[in-house]
């Protein structure tokens, strides 16, 4: 579908104004990394500088039709170099976005051009995989829908992009990055929570009809803080975790889990009193402010009186299924960080402690006992292309740990050697504190692939591996 690049600019500009509407489509976009000011908090305060593509955080939405081949060219007016990661996507080697081993970094006042297909119908997201701690952390993500041949029918289909920001009380962003404490414990948590770009806690409302059915895309960006959603008084139904689509479902206790990387596609009808409201709440910290925005319900007529009797259930993207039975097995532990039992780890090819890794190298976590810098680096793992894994992993930390693996979906099989009820797809994995985790996948995708926590400070602290499919 061939756009103009002034219809582009304008529907863009529309989005950056509007940001609970569904954006327009497009096979092709630019997106200009820059820097810009943004009002993240109330407007008593100052607006926020922010690193965002477009002149916005998140980013305008971009959306594509399954079956496209999606080209997007990334133009730098960052001060620093960045690239851009597909986060999800099942791309080529050499669209992953990853510095110095996919591509070399955009140079500021340069373009790179990604060119890819799309084979898989989803919720995805964008992110520089460049200082991506800072970068991210300081606004540089949007959301990428590529939409189904044959969609689900509901009357709204929304995107709320959850992050959080760590301002001083000038509203401009603290400068610590890099800290140890963060690097050490569980990241850079903001003390300011954002959908969309927006502070939420104090009032926001996101106004719904009674009767409607909306179909709620929720995206974590964060960092490092992990969101447990509660939608009082309403009954969610899971359909799609990561993009890849799921037997729809209640989930867990009412709670839906996001760590950061993880998406999670609900159906959510709308059946309160017409002028009622009610929150929206985040359960995962229990000392710390829980409700996250108001379901405001408008006055007026209902635009029905019971919900959709129309099926939810989403068409399953033609993904390689691995088979457990024949596939070869591999272990892989997770250490480091404070309050665990990790002393030394290998860093260049020698034992070095682990005191000293955080002190002179600014690492703390080791993946099978070997903690890596950059990205560039011997594989972890060598594995033959389309042959069948599962891959064993192990959480010996005192931390959450949200895994990611690149250029693959992965079917998430046991948690603790029991089977999981829903065998779902994913690419973003949580694991609990001494968890262990079973995933399976089937290695179709030849190239070299990054395997990671998404929690950002811990990624650049050295939980951090490369996976090699030739």
């Amino acid at each position: 579908m061939k756009v103009t690049r002034r219809a582009v600019l304008q529907s863009l500009t529309a989005l950056a104004a509007a940001p609970w509407c569904t954006p327009a489509r497009a096979a092709e976009a630019k997106l200009s990394a820059g820097v810009a000011r943004q009002q993240i908090v109330p407007a008593e305060y100052p607006q926020s500088e922010v690193w965002c593509y477009n002149g916005a955080v998140p980013a305008p939405e971009l959306r594509f039709r399954q079956g496209d081949t999606a080209r997007i060219v990334v133009a730098n007016d960052l001060p620093q170099p960045t690239t851009v990661h597909w986060h999800g996507l099942r791309v080529p080697n050499r669209m992953d976005g990853v510095p110095y081993l996919t591509q070399p970094p955009i140079a500021p006042g340069t373009e790179f051009v990604y060119e890819f297909p799309l084979p898989d119908a989803g919720t995805y997201w964008f992110h520089p995989h460049l200082a991506s701690y800072e970068q991210v952390a300081r606004g540089l993500y949007g959301v990428l829908v590529v939409e189904e041949r044959l969609p689900i029918a509901v009357d709204r289909d929304v995107t709320w992009v959850l992050s959080d920001f760590r301002l001083n009380r000038d509203a401009t962003q603290r400068e610590d990055f890099d800290s140890v404490f963060d690097l050490t414990h569980g990241g850079r948590i903001g003390n300011t929570v954002a959908i969309n770009g927006r502070y939420t806690l104090k009032d926001g409302r996101f106004e719904v009809r009674s009767g409607e059915r909306i179909r709620l895309r929720l995206v974590n960006t964060a960092v490092a803080r992990i969101f447990l959603l509660r939608f009082s008084g309403h009954e969610p139904r899971v359909i799609a975790l990561d993009g890849q689509p799921v037997e729809p479902h209640a989930p867990d206790r009412g709670l839906i889990a996001l760590a950061p990387g993880m998406r999670a596609d609900i159906v959510l009808d709308c059946m309160g009193a017409p002028g009622t409201s009610v929150a929206v709440t985040d359960e995962y910290n229990p000392r710390a402010e829980s409700n996250l925005i108001t379901l405001a319900y408008r006055d007026g007529p209902a635009l029905r009186n019971r919900p959709s009797s129309a099926p939810v259930t989403l068409h399953p993207n033609a993904l390689p299924e691995p088979d457990p039975v024949r596939a070869q097995r591999h272990e892989i532990v997770f250490e480091g960080g404070a309050m665990g039992a990790l002393r030394e780890a290998q860093f260049a090819g020698e034992r070095v402690p682990l005191a000293t890794l955080v002190r002179q190298h600014h690492l703390a976590w080791a993946v099978n006992g070997v903690a890596v810098k950059e990205h560039v680096h011997e594989p972890m793992l060598r594995l033959k292309r389309d042959a069948h894994y599962v891959l064993a992993l192990k959480n010996n930390t005192a931390w959450p740990h949200p895994i990611h693996l690149h250029g693959h979906s992965f079917r998430v099989v046991a948690r603790d050697g029991k089977p999981t009820r829903h065998r779902e797809w994913r690419d973003t994995v949580l694991m609990a504190p001494r968890e262990a985790v079973d995933i399976a996948f089937v290695a179709d995708n030849p190239g070299d692939w990054m395997f990671h926590c998404h929690i950002l400070a811990h990624q650049a602290g050295g939980m951090m591996a490369m996976i090699r499919v030739v």
